[in-house]
């Protein structure tokens, strides 16, 4: 689907499927590859049965064999291990974002012995380390103030083991609901009960729908939480987190990215897709529309004199599902180019900024001095951004139009609290989209560039939807380079499942990180290749070695 929100599926439990399609059926063409019939490191007991009666020897025998087979694919595979001399400047380190259902419902780490094979084989081949979703719904679930955090323990000690770095997310949004959201976690149940006496507190669209995957920001300075504000909420969970992890931030847990809105994006939900409200490429919706931002709109028009602006929102910004010509405040000529409309989008998305702006000081404050970098999420809002008003890119809060750049002060608020920009689609041609949309992914990533190296802020970028061909791979070595605008800091690969373990998309990830490693210059992914490279031949030989090792030993558990 050409979108931007994170997909991905349960690496335990996933179902063959064929490809990702949008709901229209225009999704961007990608290769898949046959399926081999094991994955390369899948050093696991026949059964969870099995595994609990194995003896304290053969536990010993799986650990040496894991470690064995780790530091022979480590040989082949770590782009640390080239002859060739590497300009460490340009390098960029590789990380593979986790399942959103790394952790359970109850607070513990789900499947620890298949994670440990999966990072075992992600260390050999040369990962700098992994993304994982830290959920407030999970380890705030029991009450306020009361954390949990012992899943992410054992993670970060596994981690650790493994030699592996660690970037996790404060998930302060719903999972579920959103494209590729595999598992259910909500907000958790004590502020549920608080938004079920207030509905307010959710952000509201027009017709007054209600979306829960996120505290309304209109509400941020407001002791609505059982006597606490939502953003000291967010820093407490932070500072229990810090607290909890203070000897492995900076060494193992190098980098905080801090949720700002739905899917951790600063953002608005403009485009939701529970229960059928939108659908790719609509424009979505202005979501101000709870009484705390009405407020705070009606307070704004009242200041320049213009009170009849702050009754609401636009009334002619059309609906979710239409294109922007449909409307008479999208369109060509349309109101977002009037006084009126500059004064409400510049309202609509200094409010967003002014949030991004609380959340990130007090993140500032809670990690200052643990070493761990800080990054914030922007999404990529790539449909509608050839015309004129950038529809979809306003009703999220992003108030970039032919005539005015919205990423410039989004980057320069992430500058001022020293923060790294994550960007999204880097993956993506505008080649592959579909014309009607009025897509430019590469467009919109070059602009994104430009703004970050202008206000002087590190560039990270993740792939928006799940590729394993090396056509997409390609697309993110030219773009994480700086031949134009900013190059990337950091590149976050979505996501580790089973179908990554495959070998050809295995060997596309191998040959990916060791490039990336290199600065994407002395060695080409073709968009192609089928070539039997020394390093797949040496896998495959691997691969066939641990394969035998592994049912010898299986046969004796």
């Amino acid at each position: 689907m050409a979108l931007t929100l994170r997909s991905s599926t349960s690496f335990i439990n996933l179902k063959e499927t064929k490809g990702l399609r949008t709901p229209d059926d225009l999704s961007p063409p990608s290769i898949f590859f046959p399926q081999t019939k094991q994955s390369c490191c899948r050093l696991r007991a026949k059964n969870s049965m099995q595994e609990a009666q194995l003896s304290p020897e053969k536990t010993e025998a799986w650990r040496t064999l894991g470690e064995n087979v780790a530091e022979k694919l480590h040989a082949m595979s770590s782009p640390h291990s080239s002859s060739s001399s590497n300009d460490s400047s340009s390098r960029v380190p590789v990380f593979v974002m986790l399942p959103l259902d790394t952790v359970t419902h109850g607070g513990s780490l789900n499947k620890p012995r298949a994670m440990n094979a999966s990072l075992m084989a992600l260390k050999s081949a040369g990962v700098e380390g992994v993304m994982v979703d830290a959920w407030w719904g999970l380890v705030e679930k029991d009450g306020p103030l009361k954390y949990n955090w012992e899943g992410y323990a054992e993670l970060v000690h596994m981690v650790h083991k493994h030699g592996l770095k660690l970037q996790v997310v404060m998930s302060f949004h719903q999972c579920g609901g959103n494209v590729g959201d595999s598992c259910n976690i909500p907000l958790p149940p004590w502020v549920l009960e608080e938004t079920s006496k207030n509905p307010d507190l959710v952000y509201t669209d027009r017709s007054g729908r209600r979306n829960p995957e996120y505290i309304s920001l209109g509400c941020d300075s407001m002791p609505v939480l059982r006597g606490r504000t939502p953003i000291q909420v967010y820093a407490d969970y932070m500072r229990s987190f810090r607290d909890r992890f203070r000897d492995y931030l900076g060494d193992v847990i190098v980098e905080i990215q801090v949720g700002m809105g739905p899917c951790g994006e600063l953002r608005y939900p403009s485009y939701p897709e529970s229960n059928g409200a939108w659908r790719f490429p609509g424009i979505g919706e202005f979501q101000c529309y709870d009484k705390y931002m009405r407020a705070s709109l009606e307070a704004s028009a009242e200041a320049i004199g213009k009170r009849d602006w702050g009754r609401s929102g636009p009334h002619d910004s059309g609906q979710y599902n239409q294109f922007p010509e449909d409307t008479g405040f999208f369109r060509r000529d349309g109101t977002w180019n009037t006084e009126y409309g500059q004064f409400f989008l510049q309202w609509y998305s200094e409010k967003l900024l002014a949030h991004g702006d609380s959340i990130l000081a007090a993140a500032k404050g809670v990690y200052k001095g643990t070493g761990a970098k800080l990054s914030g999420k922007i999404a990529g809002i790539h449909w509608h951004y050839g015309t004129r008003s950038h529809a979809a890119e306003l009703t999220a809060g992003y108030y970039n139009t032919r005539h005015h750049d919205g990423y410039i002060p989004i980057a320069q608020m992430l500058n001022i609290h020293n923060v790294v920009l994550n960007f999204t689609c880097m993956e993506m041609k505008d080649r592959e989209q579909p014309e009607h949309a009025k897509c430019s992914p590469e467009g919109l990533v070059q602009q994104v560039k430009a703004a970050t190296r202008k206000a002087r802020v590190e560039l990270a970028g993740e792939n928006a939807l799940e590729r394993y061909d090396s056509g997409g791979y390609a697309q993110v070595l030219a773009t994480s380079r700086s031949d134009s605008g900013n190059g990337l800091c950091a590149f976050t690969y979505l996501r580790m499942n089973k179908k990554l373990f495959e070998g050809e998309n295995w060997r596309h990830l191998v040959e990916f990180v060791k490039t990336m490693s290199e600065g994407g210059r002395n060695r080409r992914l073709s968009e192609f290749d089928s070539t039997a490279s020394d390093l797949y031949v040496g896998f495959i030989e691997e691969k066939k070695i641990v394969q035998k090792q592994t049912k010898e030993l299986a046969a004796l558990a």
